[in-house]
């Protein structure tokens, strides 16, 4: 198995809180959930999230639509 797979990554969701540029591994784990669309980010591959809602995104796309969700700027 890799991480290419469907299932991976086997093993403990990671407990994280989010800050300016950097975050702090609370519970250990390899992964976490993007916030909006549930799918797995392995620690390694996270770059998106917001501090305030202690949210994870996938990708700057989804990080930029939650944005516009909160500030209620639907395209």
């Amino acid at each position: 198995m890799n991480r290419f797979e469907p299932n991976f990554p086997a093993g403990e969701e990671a407990e994280i809180r989010y800050g300016d540029g950097d975050f702090d591994v609370i519970r250990r784990g390899n992964f976490v959930r993007c916030s909006v669309t549930g799918k797995i980010i392995p620690l390694e591959e996270l770059r998106y999230w917001n501090v305030d809602l202690q949210e994870a995104y996938v990708t700057a796309d989804v990080a930029f639509t939650r944005y516009q969700d909160i500030r209620g700027e639907k395209p």
